[in-house]
């Protein structure tokens, strides 16, 4: 059980800090559960109920500084999703971000970047699945690195591939 206090990642609404554990005043509370009240890191007005015994939506605690590290040096040998059909792969890329897995995360936008790249060389233009996947992926890795690594989430991205780029220094 969480405490107050304690930041978690709760579904697709990312980090979330608990604020308090009860029943709350709302009309459509079960008035025999517990539920927890969160706050969601970037979106500070709305408020989430959430019953404590949860098995619904994703519910864990943030990466720490070190499993957030970890991840990032892990990043260059992480692969990419090569699905050829769109429903499959757009299916994949759905079923990936409800985990709320980071290594799933950091596969969806490798696997994107990529993809949109190559498009581009072709001549072709980013889908729009495809656009949308990769701002899901990225808002949820970046919201939660960002919070774990004490710096702006715009700035994530710039210190990944800053990170990438040493990791690889350092293995030649």
């Amino acid at each position: 059980m969480y405490q107050v206090n304690d930041l978690i990642v709760y579904g697709n609404h990312g980090v979330c800090r608990v604020t308090n554990i009860g029943t709350p005043e709302i009309p459509m509370a079960d008035r025999t559960k517990q539920y927890y009240t969160l706050r969601p890191a970037y979106q500070r007005e709305e408020v989430i109920y959430a019953p404590v015994e949860n098995n619904k939506t994703v519910m864990r605690p943030i990466l720490t500084r070190q499993e957030a590290d970890q991840l990032i040096d892990e990043i260059p040998k992480l692969s990419t999703v090569w699905i050829v059909n769109e429903r499959e792969r757009e299916a994949q890329y759905k079923a990936a971000i409800r985990t709320c897995d980071c290594k799933e995360l950091v596969r969806i936008i490798k696997t994107l970047y990529q993809r949109k790249r190559e498009r581009i060389q072709s001549g072709k233009k980013v889908t729009v699945v495809d656009e949308r996947y990769f701002h899901q992926a990225e808002e949820q890795l970046y919201g939660e690195l960002a919070i774990v690594l004490d710096m702006p989430k715009d700035e994530v991205g710039g210190y990944i591939a800053e990170n990438a780029q040493n990791h690889e220094a350092v293995q030649a």
